[in-house]
């Protein structure tokens, strides 16, 4: 099974290429920078097999998106369309979800949420915790049948700084690094204490509250973009997985295909 998933989210698109099932490379890349994402796609699909039943030598292969903006989806589609005659299918629209929801807006739920859930939880098989520190932060739980129960979801470093330079006369802008100290001796190393041990602390105190609420601390996996900067310093973490989300696309469907066949 040869899947391309794709991530679109706020900031960047994740492409990762699957060739039976085997991670081959997943690639980060700006969401407006069109020729380097259309690359990336004739890159991936050239590594496809051609189908040996294709009399038309159609590549063995699809390309599996989730998507929180959806201009760039419409983006990636013309791309896909264009530079290889192909369509894209949509989790939650073309593949359904690969978890069911206990939610009162299930429409409303970001998909990459719920595919990066669902990918935690077939490793785990118990009640997970999955944080995702992208543009914004968010913390899902699910319990111990599978069933996504809802999180929450705070602003990422990005948005943090830059609320406190725009709504601020003096505070600057800074990048979020592991400080040195847990308090800072300049403006900026205070902003950055700030901002880091809060997203830790929010962490904890989010993962705590959910165990009281399921009767066990659940296992937590840590992903996403800015998930690097804090990970040394989550000692509740359980695991770290860079690119939940893409990988989850992929469980999603294959999945579908199993269920399907």
């Amino acid at each position: 099974m040869n899947i391309i998933a794709v991530d679109i989210g706020n900031t960047n698109i994740d492409i990762g290429l699957f060739l039976n099932g085997k991670e081959e490379f997943i690639k980060s890349i700006p969401g407006e920078a069109r020729a380097k994402l259309t690359a990336c796609f004739k890159s991936g699909w050239q590594k496809i097999p051609i189908s040996k039943s294709s009399k038309e030598k159609k590549r063995d292969g699809v390309i599996v998106v989730s998507s929180v903006k959806t201009a760039w989806t419409k983006k990636v589609q013309q791309i896909v369309k264009q530079t290889l005659g192909e369509k894209v299918l949509i989790i939650g629209k073309n593949i359904p979800l690969p978890m069911p929801l206990l939610v009162d807006e299930p429409g409303k739920i970001g998909t990459d949420r719920i595919v990066s859930a669902a990918a935690a939880y077939a490793v785990v098989e118990d009640a997970v915790v999955v944080a995702d520190f992208g543009t914004a932060v968010t913390i899902d739980l699910v319990d111990e049948r599978g069933i996504f129960l809802g999180g929450v979801i705070c602003p990422g470093f990005e948005i943090s700084a830059d609320g406190l330079k725009k709504n601020t006369t003096q505070l600057p802008k800074v990048k979020v690094t592991r400080p040195k100290a847990p308090y800072g001796k300049t403006t900026n190393q205070a902003i950055n204490c700030g901002l880091y041990y809060s997203a830790v602390a929010t962490l904890q105190e989010v993962i705590r509250r959910y165990a009281e609420k399921i009767g066990k601390w659940p296992h937590t996996v840590l992903t996403g973009a800015a998930a690097e900067v804090i990970k040394d310093d989550c000692e509740f973490i359980d695991s770290y997985v860079p690119n939940l989300v893409v990988k989850g696309i992929a469980l999603a469907y294959r999945k579908y295909i199993e269920k399907k066949g």
